[in-house]
């Protein structure tokens, strides 16, 4: 009998692995896509306190699309998302080159600016609520050494309160973002910056041309990480301003437990959570599709 023969078929090979992840499986399955249908199917019905089959087409969508506070948490969510974005992995990665320096003291370095990843979002969101405060917070502390016409108090400030939120939020999720880029950072060959110094090549030009393309792994993982939290972002704009000043800190994730939970509006708020599944397939698909389409 050939090897061959003796081989098992590809659907029998590492059975008890296949065995032991069917749970995982079934409940992906039954919670993650079944809770996803479920919702989509519920927002064309106009299910109120429970819900209830009684389909009304579009008419969630239109009254959601027609509705300033939804307006208002989109746009806060694009500003948000896009400076977060963009700062957390310029700031993470700097503080990730320079630890990566080999400095001193880089263990208690890399403790301080891990440990507000440590600290849920309330208790940042109270924090910074302090911080920025302007009867005893920054403000406060600058005018008292002299400059009184100093101002600095977004949270208090309809045009900028968004900006209060984000400044928290990097606080919080810089370090973790550090952490992962100086994992990355370590896993670079050091021949490569012998290299990159005997050719006469700028460290700059190392890191953006030779050492960034190399970490695109450690960069997919951390933009994913990073756009996940910022979909989902709530607690800490319920920790710094509830939504405040009036509806100008909305975003698209309070909305929806205000409509479903408070409004007893179940058809408004599936509404909104479609279209935010709808927004993060918009931008995964496309990118699912160039990473793992090109390799077949």
């Amino acid at each position: 009998m050939t090897s061959a023969a003796k081989r098992p078929s590809r659907l029998f090979r590492n059975l008890s692995a296949k065995i032991a992840s069917v749970p995982m499986i079934l409940t992906a399955l039954v919670v993650f896509v079944g809770g996803t249908l479920w919702t989509v199917l519920y927002s064309f019905t106009n299910s109120r306190l429970l819900p209830r089959l009684k389909f009304v087409g579009l008419d969630q969508y239109e009254r959601l699309w027609a509705t300033p506070r939804w307006l208002v948490s989109i746009e806060n969510l694009a500003i948000y998302g896009i400076l977060s974005l963009i700062f957390s992995l310029v700031i993470g990665f700097v503080l990730a080159a320079l630890l990566d320096q080999k400095i001193r003291f880089e263990d208690t370095f890399r403790t301080i600016f891990l440990y507000p990843f440590a600290l849920s979002f309330v208790v940042t969101g109270v924090v910074w609520q302090w911080l920025l405060n302007p009867d005893f917070g920054v403000q406060a502390v600058v005018r008292s050494l002299g400059w009184e016409s100093f101002a600095f108090d977004p949270l208090y400030n309809s045009s900028i309160v968004i900006y209060g939120v984000l400044i928290a939020a990097l606080w919080q999720g810089t370090g973790f973002v550090m952490c992962l880029m100086l994992a990355g950072l370590r896993g670079i060959d050091e021949d490569i910056w012998k290299a990159a110094r005997v050719d006469g090549i700028p460290a700059w030009r190392t890191y953006l041309f030779i050492v960034l393309p190399m970490m695109r792994p450690v960069l997919v993982t951390t933009l994913v990480i990073i756009a996940a939290g910022i979909v989902k972002v709530y607690d800490l704009v319920v920790a710094q301003t509830s939504g405040g000043p009036g509806i100008a800190s909305e975003v698209p994730a309070k909305y929806v437990y205000d409509y479903m939970f408070f409004a007893q509006n179940l058809g408004q708020g599936f509404a909104a959570s479609t279209m935010m599944l709808l927004s993060v397939a918009i931008i995964i698909v496309p990118w699912a599709y160039l990473e793992f389409g090109r390799r077949r």
